[in-house]
């Protein structure tokens, strides 16, 4: 039976989960949802933090803290390149914003000193909005009051009398943004439709103005102006815009009369002062904007002078300086020429599309309609071309022609800001004309495209051409020959020495196809479209610049978007896009192979790249054209085995470098490709490829600038006829490997890889052993060559043997896998010594190792295969070992770790052909098994084993030891190692004791991030509590914990620690053990590694950090003992050395053994006394240190009535002085501890008196260069 409360609960179950489902349903629900919601979600993400910082400063009525005001202009930061973004909520932080300043300037005055305090905060929040959103979207909501004119400008002119602090924009306190703000308010306010005369209360003073005399509220704002206008920050700008609106009134004439003469003054003035040029500049500009802004009956007036000033400016060498002059006057120009223009609605006009929602809809629900209006469009198309009688009759003022000339020269100028404006300005001039007036300008302009001119004319007459279209100036019949000039410039490509010029231009020129498809109706670019589109995809896909890709790219799905239905159009913009486009190799071998089977498209893709990507300047742009020249041969193989080939293969002998590297290369992976295709070449083609390298070969190409890249391009060559079985006579054939092994001995290593990947093809396709005798020459010449004295052969030698047949090694395995095995070894001889002959060596060893081993699994694996085996167990494995500790260093650096890595991965390959032995071997041992115990089994089956337990722990171990050494990426591989070892499906790995623990550290995860320090040390830091591989392991930690690299011996230190304290549980007995385990292995350590710097000096500072944090003292019996052991390790190591980190070490750890209460610490403390006397001032310095120290600690050490007076000899001894007074001072102590100095003494100084008198200046510590340099730790 149901209660009520049970009833009760249910239903206010089912109505949550209903207001939940609501609630859901409201927030994905955007159409009904509220303003201020979708607002925050789509628009201002940051509303709520902004809306609470607003109302803190509405509240306060001030900027409370100059903080808030940062962080709103770091939130509005990211809205910078999408300002509209902000706009719905500009009124509801600007006006109140805006109300604060009035607010307070009404209650506090201009005059009082706390108003700019109030004002400059506000105005840096008002101020980024401003740069964001642009100036018109925020000043709508700025007050315009007539009262506040006067106002506005009693602050400005205060404001204007402070200086700005800083020039950096995150430390700027408001004056600068005050002063923005402020004259942007003026630039409403000045627009009162009152004569300003009435709003100056100052004229109630002064009484009525002489004249037309401005108001002196007027005067004061042109004054703070024109100062403005020799500013270098936006103040200039904004006053160029108040100006603009203030001088354009009807009641500002006599204001503007004077303003145009001041600016004739500054325009006449020519001085190399940077003030007089930012005011020039601010003149400028404040006449473009007035110019815009005037009434043209007004204007004409002053025309004259301001051009006179402005064509003399233009051939001054002062604008010949500066590209942003030059972009103002131009501006002016433009301006000038537009006011001696009157605007006239012409006939001529192109009538575009109108983009109208209505229209479109009304278009679709009534076909007819549609075919009518188009009808229509279509007879107002052609009659554009037609030239009315009242057009004509226009009267042009002569300097007009005066204005289009300057401007055409201005699309040749060489900055881009330049040429932009000059185009915007033909534009704009040429709108005004007549048809025959407005196509002498569009010859003019075509002429820009000459091969005479430079990148510059080009870019500028397609920057022209687009807004000629994009203003219906450009008429369709004359579209016909400004396509032609467009088709150049999207292929616009100049070489200039080891670069090319152009990318500018063909992104232009993608620009006037954007600009066509968007002016244009279908009717009229049909043809045109047809015409371009090819081109648009070929500079989309194989242009060298990214934004050129994109910009063609866009230009066409412009025109597909808005002219219509084109054969597969949509298709094509799907494949390339804008993401597609970004990489060059994708646009290359996937974009344009997905376009290139739509008809049309081939011819023009392949032209493409034999006429302009073959030969480029780039050298991988060759090689990309060349292998996207093979993919796109499935299409036509006749034609590439034919017409192609025929252009490429005479090619190879050009005079040009960049031409006969791109068409080597491209013969090349054409041939692989129509063997691909099974297509069968001509015998005359085989003959023809045949001969190209030869020939190369005797033109002597190989020789001189360019040698080297078409070396790697005729093995690349010669790698893909391989493939190819292209026919070759005996002596060709011996002509290219003598090629190929030449390579081999080019000490370029990209070279030599080429060689080796050719020589892989072309032994077994073309030297197939009918006896002896061939298989053993080439066999024996590679030995023989691994011995030469010339690294760069022995290198490539050890390459070519690592991937000849078996065939070729069948006869002399025994004798390669020894050499290969001598030369992974360091070179004896130091200037014999290369570590890139040794990885090579390691390399070809594991080669060579599975080649032998995959013939014999062929075979099935005989017992006359046994000895092969066990040489790579017993040579190959331990040469292979020796190779994991090597840790040579030259210049470069640790280059030894470019073998060890090599090294790791052919243990990997060799383990696997062992075990791999092991499995076949083992299935005929199944039966005998199966009768015995299975332990005695297990047993024999290890002992008959190839990969038994010494040789799985030797392997892991070795891993180990380079999975928590120093370098990340050696770390990274090694880890990755041990896992594919650990979990190979295909070959078990057997014998690998405590395999659940090394799983255990070692997951399947493949995400897991090896290289970062703080991951993987602590997981391997737990194999430390197995024996068989700990002393592996702590060999390589401790170099990480004691070497240079501060954030590693943090990471790999604390994960050191976690383990011997064993915070995660309490037992004591445990802790201990791993304590005494570490200890004895350390030992281990020093003892293994003796003399061998790059492992004890690490150990040692290893071992002080672990005493400073009070292990090793707590181990009872054994804590002598390792004390014991470590005193003799360190009496050693420190015996004549000279390294100051180690001698550093050494001595602190004396201290730390002196400090224990055991017999030991009177040996530490008599070895530490002694390096009182050393030669190095430091190192006795250091020394004192730790006595003093060790004597506060230990007071056993000295007799308690001589304690006192052996502090104060230390203290008060200067041990850096003189070497004789530190040894006097020194036998005092030894005297004092009752300790014989004898023996220490004499095996310490090792040099008479006499030879210490003559070379006491060589070791003061300024005059020893050495001393300084080891003490820094070199």
């Amino acid at each position: 039976m149901v209660t009520m409360e049970d009833a009760a609960a249910k239903l206010n179950k089912n109505g949550e989960e209903e207001i939940a489902n609501a609630k859901v349903e409201e927030e994905e629900d955007d159409e009904h949802d509220c303003k201020e919601r979708v607002l925050q979600k789509y628009f201002l993400q940051e509303w709520n933090v902004v809306k609470s910082i607003l109302d803190d400063i509405v509240s306060a009525g001030r900027v409370s803290d100059l903080s808030s005001a940062y962080k709103i202009r770091t939130i509005m930061d990211k809205y910078q390149e999408e300002g509209q973004l902000l706009e719905p909520y500009l009124e509801t932080i600007v006006s109140p914003l805006m109300f604060i300043i009035r607010s307070k300037i009404i209650d506090l005055g201009t005059d009082s000193d706390e108003i700019l305090e109030v004002v400059k905060p506000v105005c840096i929040i008002i101020y980024t909005l401003v740069t964001v959103c642009g100036h018109k979207a925020v000043t709508k909501f700025f007050p315009h009051q007539v009262s506040d004119l006067e106002l506005a400008v009693s602050l400005l002119e205060k404001c204007h009398a402070t200086n700005t602090t800083t020039s950096l924009r995150h430390e700027s306190t408001g004056e600068m943004e005050a002063k923005c703000v402020i004259l942007l308010w003026l630039s409403i306010l000045v627009l009162v439709p009152f004569d300003i005369s009435s709003v100056d209360t100052s004229m109630a003073q002064t009484g009525h103005l002489k004249g037309d005399e401005p108001p002196p509220l007027v005067l004061r704002i042109l004054e703070f102006s024109k100062d403005y206008l020799s500013n270098a920050g936006p103040m200039r700008t904004i006053s160029g815009l108040l100006l603009s609106r203030l001088l354009t009134r009807p009641d500002m004439l006599k204001a503007f009369t004077s303003f145009t003469e001041w600016t004739h003054e500054v325009l006449s003035l020519s001085s190399d002062n940077v003030m007089d040029h930012f005011r020039l500049l601010g003149a400028v500009e404040a006449l473009a904007a007035i110019l815009k802004a005037g009434s043209r009956k007004v204007l004409l007036d002053v025309v004259p002078i301001v051009w006179n000033d402005v064509s003399a400016l233009m051939k001054s060498s002062v604008a010949g300086r500066s590209p942003l002059l030059r972009k103002y006057l131009v501006k002016l120009t433009q301006r000038i020429g537009l006011v001696c223009l009157p605007h006239r609605s012409l006939s001529w006009h192109y009538k575009g599309k109108v983009a109208s929602l209505g229209q479109d809809l009304l278009a679709n629900n009534a076909k007819s309609t549609d075919h009518c209006s188009h009808g229509v469009d279509m007879k107002s198309s052609k009659n554009q071309s037609m030239i009315s009688e009242e057009d004509e009759e226009m009267d042009v003022p002569e300097v007009v022609e005066e204005i289009i000339e300057v401007l055409l020269t201005g699309l040749k100028d060489t900055d881009t800001v330049v040429r932009w404006s000059a185009a915007k300005g033909i534009g704009r001039v040429t709108s005004r004309l007549t048809f025959s007036l407005s196509d002498e300008v569009l010859s003019s302009v075509l002429e820009l495209f000459s091969p005479r001119e430079g990148d510059g004319s080009w870019h500028g007459g397609c920057l022209a051409l687009a807004e000629l279209a994009r203003r219906g100036l450009l008429l369709p019949i004359s579209l016909t020959k400004v396509v032609n000039v467009v088709v150049k410039a999207l292929h616009y490509d100049v070489r200039r020495g080891p670069h090319s010029v152009g990318a500018h231009v063909r992104d232009a020129a993608a620009y006037v196809c954007w600009a066509f498809g968007r002016a244009y109706y279908h009717a009229d670019m049909r043809s045109i479209l047809d015409q371009l589109a090819p081109h648009l995809l070929t500079v989309a896909c194989y242009d060298r610049e990214v934004n050129c890709r994109r910009a063609a790219a866009a230009a066409f799905q412009e025109n597909v978007g808005r002219q219509g239905n084109y054969p597969h159009g949509i298709d094509i913009v799907n494949t390339a896009d804008y993401f597609a486009l970004s990489s060059r190799v994708n646009s290359y071998l996937n974009v344009a192979v997905s376009i290139a089977k739509y008809e049309g498209y081939l011819s023009p893709f392949v032209d493409e790249l034999l006429t302009s990507k073959m030969c480029h300047w780039d050298k991988g742009l060759r090689e990309l054209a060349a292998k996207a020249l093979s993919d796109l041969v499935n299409y036509d193989p006749e034609h590439f085995a034919n017409s192609v080939l025929e252009k490429i293969i005479p090619s190879t002998l050009s005079t040009d470098l960049c031409m006969r590297h791109g068409a080597t290369l491209a013969a090349g992976e054409v041939v692989l490709a129509l063997h691909k295709c099974s297509h069968t070449l001509s015998a005359e083609k085989q003959k023809q490829l045949a001969g190209v390298v030869p020939a190369i070969d005797k033109a002597r190409l190989y020789r001189g600038k360019g040698g080297e890249i078409m070396r790697a391009a005729v093995s690349r060559f010669i790698e893909c006829t391989s493939i190819a079985h292209v026919l070759l006579p005996d002596k060709i054939k011996r002509s290219l490997l003598d090629t190929l092994n030449e390579n081999l001995r080019h000490p370029n290593a990209q070279i030599q890889l080429a060689a080796v990947g050719a020589l892989k093809h072309f032994v077994p396709a073309y030297l197939q052993p009918t006896n002896g005798k061939g298989t053993s020459d080439i066999t024996a010449k590679y030995i023989e060559q691994l011995s030469d004295p010339n690294v760069a052969v022995r290198r490539g030698s050890a390459l070519a043997l690592g991937i000849l047949p078996s065939e070729f090694l069948a006869k002399r395995w025994r004798e390669v896998l020894t050499k290969l095995s001598k030369s992974c070894e360091i070179e004896e001889n130091l200037e014999d010594r290369d570590a890139e002959a040794r990885v090579n060596a390691v390399k070809g060893l594991a080669a060579v190792c599975e080649i032998l081993a995959e013939s014999r699994a062929s075979a099935h694996f005989e017992e006359d295969d046994m000895p092969l085996f066990l040489l790579i167990k017993n040579e190959v494995m331990r040469s292979l070992f020796k190779a994991l500790d090597d840790y040579s260093v030259d210049n470069r650096g640790d280059v030894g770790s470019w073998v060890r890595e090599a090294a790791m991965d052919a243990l990997e390959r060799c383990t696997y052909i062992l075990c791999r032995r092991d499995a076949i071997g083992s299935q005929s041992d199944i039966e005998e098994s199966s009768h015995v115990s299975e332990h005695y089994a297990i047993r024999k089956n290890q002992m008959n084993s190839l990969f038994d337990e010494e040789l799985a722990i030797s392997l892991v171990g070795g891993i180990l030891k380079q999975a928590v050494e120093k370098m990340d990426k050696l770390r990274e591989f090694a880890a990755k190692v041990l896992q594919r070892i650990l979990y190979n499906n295909k070959i078990s790995i057997p014998f690998i004791p405590y395999r659940e623990k090394l799983e255990e550290v070692i997951p399947t995860d493949t995400d897991l991030k090896w290289g970062v320090p703080t991951l993987s040390y602590p997981r391997f830091i737990q194999l430390l509590k197995i024996s068989c591989y700990s002393r592996s392991l702590l060999s390589g930690l401790v170099v990480a914990i004691g070497g240079l690299q501060e954030s590693l011996g943090k990471a790999s230190l604390a994960a050191l620690i976690d383990y011997l304290q064993m915070t995660k549980t309490q037992n004591v007995d445990e802790r201990v053990s791993r304590e005494l385990n570490f200890s004895t292995d350390i030992l281990w350590v020093l003892q293994e590694y003796k003399k061998c710097d790059r492992v004890i000096t690490p150990t040692m500072k290893t071992i002080e950090i672990l005493f400073s944090k009070k292990f090793f003292l707590s181990m009872e019996a054994h804590t002598a003992a390792f004390c014991a052991g470590l005193l003799d390790s360190i009496k050693m190591e420190l015996r004549a050395c000279k390294d100051f980190t180690k001698l550093y070490s050494g001595i602190a750890l004396l201290g730390y053994i002196a400090s224990i209460s055991e017999p030991i610490n009177i040996q530490a403390f008599s070895h530490l006394l002694s390096f009182l006397g050393h030669r190095y001032p430091k190192i006795r310095k250091a020394s004192a240190e730790q006595v003093y120290l060790v004597l506060l600690q230990n007071g056993n050490l000295v007799p308690e009535n001589q304690m006192e007076k052996a502090l104060e000899l230390i203290s008060e001894t200067c041990w850096e002085g003189d070497l004789e007074e530190a040894k006097q001072q020194r036998l005092q102590l030894y005297e004092l501890a009752s300790l014989d100095p004898g023996p220490l003494l004499k095996g310490s100084s090792g040099v008479s008196k006499k030879d210490m008198e003559q070379k006491q200046s060589i070791y003061d510590e300024h005059a020893s260069y050495s001393a300084l340099v080891e003490s820094s730790g070199f």
